[in-house]
């Protein structure tokens, strides 16, 4: 399942070096606006201790973990709506994710330069979010134009779609993101094509000091971030960049023991990605066998047959039945004949919604 999140934000606040961080892909980080021109992108595996269990329970030939693309997409600057800096551009490479993680930068650094001048976290959001809504409110007033022209005939799906329209108008003029707009599924559908910026999840990402990784919750920036986050129902992770990509260099040892000395529980990346990966409703099912243990991204709420899809398409149409257990049933039993004859092993059919950690075997024929 092929679904991206675009790391945004303004020039010099450390997108490309959290990007290193996360790939270890090697993207240019420099000291210099658009130092990034065209995106990278760079797969990374989601951390899940849920596979690292199957792994020992069924101890198979290999394990493949279930994995997320992110791009790293070049800074945004104040008039990007409008062409300026490399704006048209970086406008149209966000179209192409699927969720936005803007990073803010909440560290002073002289050595370091700021776009604006000074460390102001929230009007870099701002300033991000405004030329975002700018290019929305530009596609919406496109389409409105010719969409009244034929609802003034009578279509019926301009009809539909007209109203919709003025309703996402009405918003981005107050400057607000169409993701705020209560919108139907069927509405959502409706407006897909146009492809806007601010219909996408967004995450916010505090980018602070190697002194300040630790006690994070005191650092001022942070809290800034925090509370204009929550007033728009957003999520915040606090990383500090500049050691994730020293984190990412390291073997799983030293991770550990590197993180330990640092004061921290988990890295700021596998929250992250975590994150990331749950802005999106993506969940994850396993399938454990001898030759295999794997990890399988789907999206909540997609009944059996669909995620049996995710594997190959044949074991969609040939669908028959999926043997399912919980994962924590499984690992309570200890084995997948225990499980059974516990009788926790489930037979499911083609009505079946799929819940995350659900290890599953698929009967299908074609």
């Amino acid at each position: 399942m092929s679904l991206t999140a675009g790391i945004v934000g303004l020039p010099n606040v450390g997108k490309s070096t959290l990007f290193n961080a996360i790939t270890k892909a090697g993207a240019l980080a420099a000291n210099y606006p658009f130092a990034t021109i065209d995106p990278n992108v760079g797969v990374v595996e989601v951390p899940d201790a849920r596979l690292d269990k199957l792994t020992e329970l069924v101890e198979p030939k290999k394990t493949v973990p279930t994995a997320f693309e992110f791009t790293d997409i070049a800074g945004i600057v104040k008039g990007a709506s409008k062409g300026e800096g490399l704006g048209n551009k970086f406008l149209s490479h966000i179209r192409e994710v699927d969720a936005i993680c803007q990073v803010v930068r909440c560290f002073e650094d002289e050595n370091i330069t700021h776009v604006s001048g000074s460390v102001n976290p929230i009007d870099d959001i701002e300033v991000i979010n405004l030329e975002l809504i700018l290019a929305d409110m530009e596609s919406v007033d496109k389409r409105l134009l010719r969409v009244g022209k034929m609802a003034k005939q009578k279509d019926k799906e301009a009809l539909i779609e007209e109203p919709i329209l003025v309703k996402l108008k009405d918003a981005l003029e107050k400057e607000k993101p169409a993701r705020s707009v209560d919108l139907s599924e069927d509405e959502l559908k409706v407006v897909k094509g146009l492809h806007l910026l601010t219909i996408k999840p967004m995450l916010y990402v505090a980018n602070v000091s190697e002194d300040e990784v630790a006690d994070a919750a005191n650092n001022k920036y942070v809290q800034q971030v925090r509370e204009f986050a929550a007033a728009e129902g957003a999520q915040v992770i606090t990383i500090c960049a500049k050691i994730e990509e020293e984190i990412s260099e390291l073997d799983d040892e030293e991770k550990t023991m590197f993180l330990e000395e640092l004061g921290i529980e988990e890295s700021g990346l596998d929250q992250l990605i975590r994150a990331s990966y749950d802005l999106l409703g993506l969940a994850t099912y396993f399938t454990a066998g001898v030759q295999e243990v794997r990890a399988w991204t789907f999206r909540k709420g997609m009944k059996a047959p669909a995620c049996a899809g995710v594997i190959h398409s044949d074991f969609e149409r040939g669908f028959i039945r999926a043997e399912t257990v919980a994962y924590e049933d499984l690992v309570e039993a200890g084995s997948m004949a225990a499980a059974k004859e516990a009788g926790k092993v489930r037979l499911e059919g083609k009505e079946y919604v799929v819940q995350d950690g659900d290890v599953m075997l698929f009967r299908f024929n074609v």
